[in-house]
Parts: structure tokens; C-alpha cells; sequence
């Protein structure tokens, strides 16, 4: 396994960030580390990297334990953080040949940066100054630095936070290819980054790990009977209105006015729905039966 954590706990004083967290992460997996914000994230892999040190328990990088002093072992962790600390009156090439020479200095090092600015699509950029760039390409210098020294695990924090929809693929298209070849741990907010990048979910919740599956399985973590009806109508209307409908059992509005109707019931809530809305006067617009997906199972498991 490539990385091994072994009964974490860390303490903030009197509060308990992470409370005897265990898993381990094999290589060439790419695993997505999911959580509310204050589930203690950012912290585990703080850990990982040896920012900062447990309270109890250990942390294993290729069968070596990670200590915050000990510099080769920092030579196998490429670490992007969720701010992304970047020098912005430094050019991108400065930047990463600065990065590059506390791993390995000379002339390979240089064959090295420019194979990493074109493997991270920097080349275009590669000549401006870092505070210049778009929060895209920022992004990028953050991955570059990250893989500079060809690491064996890669622990990335808010990879793809702040950036447009066209940034966000490519940015993910970087992360599964590096995943070939290491070990990527990736913490995310957006679910469907999880279900297209990585091939196993953990989520954590107050400090505990609540699941860990494949991807594949975790939908099984809720309730197999549980149907979710999603339905928007020609006008506005109440939850209260909605949950008079038989079997309905929670009712919840989503953006651009679709509703997320959820049954306990093994029975097809699907007529009720229609019934109500003849019996309200209501035109349904539209109606489709949801199957499970990673953001259900993520509000199921942290009570969100």
C-alpha cells in the first residue's frame, strides 16, 4: 500500500478534529476523500504530508513512516493545497526551477520542468509571471509544482476550486493521468468530480470515516427501497403541499425550480404525483424517477 493510516487521532485542544481514522490507499488508485466543511479533511492529509503531526496513531508512505522532519520523505508526496500558495511576482518557469531545485539540481531537473509545463498544458503561459495568470492556469503552476519531483503519491486538496466547467475537465483529464502511474488522494466538494475521476470513495463526517467502498458499491449505503421523484411544476408550490402526497416522505426544492420528492415506500409514487396535480389544477413539466448518486449518499451519511 502507498500510503497506511493507522488509528489517527488529532487534537485541537479540547476538540477532537480526527478520532482514530484508519485506511490505506494502494498504488495506482486514485481515491476521493469527501467530507462537510470541519469534517477534518484537510487535516488527515495535512497529516498525510507532514505539515503537521497526530496526536496518536501513524501514517505510512511507502511502507516509511511520515514525520515532519524527515526530507526524503517528502520527496514521495507531491501535496496541492486547497489555497494554492504561489509566488505571483515570480514567472511560472522561475517558479517551478525554485520548486525543483530542493529535489534535484541541475541539468536534468531542467529537461524535468519543461516535460512537467507540457504534461500540465503550461506552455503557452510558461513565460508570464504566476500573479498574471487566470485562476485556471494558476491552478496548473499548483498541479506542476505538485508533480515537479515525480512523487509516488499525490495528495491534492480542492484541486478544481474556483475554476469555470471547461477548466474543470481539464484539470481532471491531468489528475486521471497521473493516476496511472501513482497514488492520488483527492479531496472534493463537487460530487460528480468524485464519480468521473476517482475509483473509491471515502467520506468523512465530525472527524470519523462513515464510509469507504468502491465506487461502484457505495450507493448500496442507502436504503435499497428509497425512491427520489424529481418534478417541477407550472407554478410555485409549498413542501407542506407536497407531502400530503401518499408515500412522500420528505420534499425538497433544488435549483431552477425542480422538486427532489422522496418515498420509503417500494410502491411507485410517480401516479400520487400526477393525481395531485390534477386535483391541484397543476401542470407537470416534468417527471423522472432518480437513481441513486454520490451526492444522495453524501447528504444520507453526514445528515446534510
Amino acid at each position: 500500500m502507498s500510503i497506511v493510516v493507522q488509528e489517527v487521532t488529532k487534537l485541537y485542544g479540547s476538540q477532537k478534529a480526527l478520532d482514530n481514522v484508519s485506511f490505506s490507499v494502494k498504488t495506482g488508485e486514485i481515491v476521493a476523500f469527501l467530507g462537510p466543511n470541519g469534517a477534518g479533511k484537510s487535516t488527515m492529509m495535512k497529516i498525510i504530508t507532514g505539515f503537521i503531526p497526530p496526536s496518536s496513531g501513524s501514517v505510512l508512505v511507502n511502507g516509511t513512516e511520515v514525520s515532519s522532519d524527515d526530507p526524503e520523505i517528502r520527496k514521495k508526496i507531491g501535496y496541492l493545497p486547497e489555497n494554492n500558495p504561489l509566488y505571483p511576482e515570480m514567472y511560472v518557469r522561475e517558479y517551478l526551477s525554485f520548486v525543483a531545485s530542493f529535489y534535484k539540481p541541475g541539468r536534468s531537473a531542467k529537461e524535468n520542468i519543461e516535460n512537467i509545463i507540457g504534461l500540465t498544458g503550461l506552455t503557452p503561459e510558461a513565460g508570464k509571471k504566476i500573479g498574471a495568470l487566470s485562476k485556471g492556469y494558476r491552478q496548473r503552476v499548483g498541479l506542476a509544482q505538485a508533480l515537479i519531483h515525480d512523487p509516488d503519491v499525490l495528495i491534492l486538496d480542492e484541486a478544481t476550486s474556483g475554476l469555470d466547467p471547461n477548466q474543470i475537465i481539464e484539470i481532471r483529464n491531468l489528475i486521471k493521468e497521473a493516476g496511472r502511474e501513482k497514488t492520488v488522494l483527492l479531496s472534493t466538494h463537487i460530487m460528480q468530480e468524485a464519480e468521473a475521476v476517482c475509483d473509491r470513495i471515502i467520506i468523512i463526517d465530525k472527524g470519523v470515516i462513515v464510509a469507504d467502498e468502491d465506487k461502484n458499491t457505495i450507493y448500496s449505503k442507502i436504503n435499497q427501497g428509497k425512491q427520489i421523484i424529481k418534478v417541477s411544476f407550472d407554478r410555485k408550490i409549498s413542501d407542506n403541499e407536497l407531502l400530503s402526497i401518499p408515500n412522500v416522505s420528505n420534499a425538497r426544492l433544488t435549483d431552477k425550480d425542480f422538486w427532489l420528492l422522496e418515498s420509503d415506500s417500494a410502491e411507485d409514487i410517480r401516479p400520487a404525483v400526477f393525481s395531485f396535480a390534477v386535483k391541484n389544477n397543476l401542470t407537470v413539466l416534468s417527471l423522472q424517477k432518480e437513481e441513486n448518486n454520490l451526492e444522495e449518499v453524501f447528504r444520507h451519511l453526514t445528515g446534510m
